[in-house]
């Protein structure tokens, strides 16, 4: 078996890099005939094999390589020049080599994690061989393999939270029960979703076992049941006396229960609170939400910011970043707007993928002009509803943008991000930023450092270097609300302000659905207190006019 799994991988290697056909069937035979075979090849004579059908000579020589060395160098040699999360393609089911072929060298695609955002995108429909039916079971097989990796967007735990909570409640009517831990904190990634229970552990394990969920125990002693598909859950025990301090303690994070009890010279783990309320009051100090608890630790910056109005879904006045059928969209771009009014929004900018994303379908100038057109006739229908000219403008590799001054000068806006060539030293991607940032007509750096949670890290970049830089040319910083992305990091809010550089809560939609994900956005930007007076798409139409007329002024861009 082990022999015909390696056959069988360097095939399929082969096709992935479109090499010799028939060489890769070859190996594809040779692995069906050597699965089949009635004995361990080690418990057989070599006559015995060697010569039968689909064994020639020069497989044999393999065969003898594996049995005697445990390793084949020529599949070595594959693996080697092969994307470690291009191999691990192989397993999402419905996606062949010769598919993976597609994905890896047109599409530039070279991990699951990427490769899920592009059907998120609409992006695999665009090539041969893939329809949409394809993209939507490649997706599903993503994501299913993912929900078996043990860590879990937000987004993708929201609804386990909320199912754990109702059955806990309906199991423990008369106990307290908090939600604690990374969910409480509304973390980007959680691995386990966290309840305290004032019951005994024996209570709550024969409670569950009702269910049909057996429990492990934590590193901390605590009750862990793993869940299909989903976040396992994490029961703590704790009595009426204690349940404040257990709920302070697991909601953490460590550094503010550290900080706190340096900061008051309290030994949390030898006091009983009732409640949170009552320990807080207890240090006479105001309650502290969970989402803010880190960035409390800076106690001057939270006292500034705790009591102004942060970004919210109910104070976000308008869609920036959003895509349409004119490139990768799903929806056309009446669509689009027509549900930015039915969903209360005052405006929406539309920005397509610039020319070089030609695997998104970017705008070649002359669809430029085309799709202005539908813009103003768009507008003139929908008033006082505005949609405004923009594009999502790649940051080519010289960190030049993707099209000549007359194009910039004809847009409203222009968002500029990397797409291409993601695998940079911090000193090319700072050198291609900051080139971009410079250039007049970037009015918004997309997706600051190109991350995908869970799937990929992003080219790494001096933060500080980037925002002052941003400051210095009026430039807006993206939080893009993809809950996938979430770039920048919410941690790099408090320097933004403090040097004066406005965000901007963008969902990056690619569907009428993803406006929505404006929610996770600011829930990463609550994280920071992000005012909405410092929330580019928390301005009313007024207000973003004025300051797009303000700024391009500045920068001498206006037409």
């Amino acid at each position: 078996e082990t022999i015909a799994e390696h056959f069988s991988l360097l095939s399929k290697l082969m096709d992935i890099h479109g090499d010799n056909s028939f060489k890769s069937k070859s190996y594809a035979n040779a692995a069906f005939q050597v699965d089949k075979l009635p004995q361990q090849l080690t418990e057989m004579n070599k006559k015995d094999w060697a010569g039968q059908r689909g064994i020639g000579a020069n497989l044999a020589t393999r065969i003898d390589e594996l049995i005697n060395t445990g390793r084949l160098a020529l599949l070595d040699e594959y693996i080697a020049k092969t994307p470690e999360g291009v191999v691990e393609m192989l397993a999402i089911k419905g996606l062949g080599p010769k598919k993976i072929n597609t994905v890896w060298k047109e599409m530039e695609i070279e991990s699951i994690g990427e490769l899920l955002y592009a059907c998120n995108e609409n992006r695999l429909i665009l090539y041969k061989g893939f329809g949409e039916k394809t993209q939507n079971n490649v997706r599903d097989a993503i994501l299913y393999m993912m929900s078996q990796q043990g860590k879990f967007l937000y987004q993708q735990a929201e609804h386990s939270i909320e199912t754990y909570r109702k059955q806990l409640q309906d199991l423990f009517e008369k106990s307290l029960i908090g939600l604690t831990g990374e969910a409480a904190r509304n973390e980007d990634v959680i691995s386990q979703v966290d309840f305290i229970i004032s019951q005994p552990e024996e209570s709550i394990t024969m409670a569950m076992q009702s269910l049909g969920h057996d429990p492990e125990k934590t590193e901390e002693g605590n009750l862990l049941f793993r869940m299909e598909n989903a976040p396992p859950l994490v029961l703590h025990s704790c009595t009426a006396d204690n349940a404040g301090t257990m709920q302070f303690l697991t909601t953490g994070p460590e550094v503010f229960t550290k900080y706190i009890e340096k900061k008051y010279s309290v030994s949390l783990t030898q006091t009983n609170y009732a409640s949170e309320e009552v320990l807080f009051n207890s240090l006479n100090l105001p309650f502290i939400q969970p989402q803010h608890r880190e960035i409390a630790v800076d106690e001057n910056y939270y006292q500034k910011n705790v009591q102004k109005e942060t970004a919210n879904p109910s104070n976000i006045k308008g869609i920036i970043h959003s895509h349409s059928k004119w490139s990768d969209g799903g929806y056309t771009l009446e669509e689009m707007a027509a549900a930015a009014i039915s969903k209360g929004f005052e405006y929406l900018v539309i920005s397509d993928h610039s020319q070089a994303a030609g695997y998104a379908g970017g705008l070649r100038p002359e669809k430029i002009i085309q799709q202005h057109a539908e813009i103003d006739r768009l507008n003139e229908k929908f008033a006082p509803f505005k949609i405004f000219k923009s594009i999502e403008c790649d940051i080519l590799g010289s960190g030049q943008l993707d099209y000549d001054d007359e194009v910039l000068q004809s847009l409203d806006l222009v968002i500029a991000s990397v797409h291409s060539s993601l695998k940079m030293s911090e000193q090319k991607a700072m050198q291609r930023l900051l080139t971009a940032i410079e250039n007049p007509y970037t009015l918004i750096l997309g997706h600051m450092t190109g991350r995908l949670l869970l799937s990929r890290a992003g080219y790494p970049v001096d933060h500080k270097k980037i925002i002052d830089a941003c400051a210095a040319n009026n430039v807006v910083i993206e939080l893009n609300a993809h809950p996938r992305r979430l770039d920048m990091d919410w941690r790099w809010i408090p320097y933004a302000l403090e040097k004066e550089v406005l965000i901007s809560i963008n969902p990056d939609a690619h569907s009428i659905d993803g406006f929505d994900d404006i929610k996770y956005g600011a829930l990463a930007a609550q994280k920071a207190l992000l005012p909405a007076a410092n929330n580019l798409s928390s301005f009313s139409l007024g207000e973003f006019e004025e300051w797009l007329f303000d700024v391009r002024g500045m920068k001498g861009t206006l037409g």
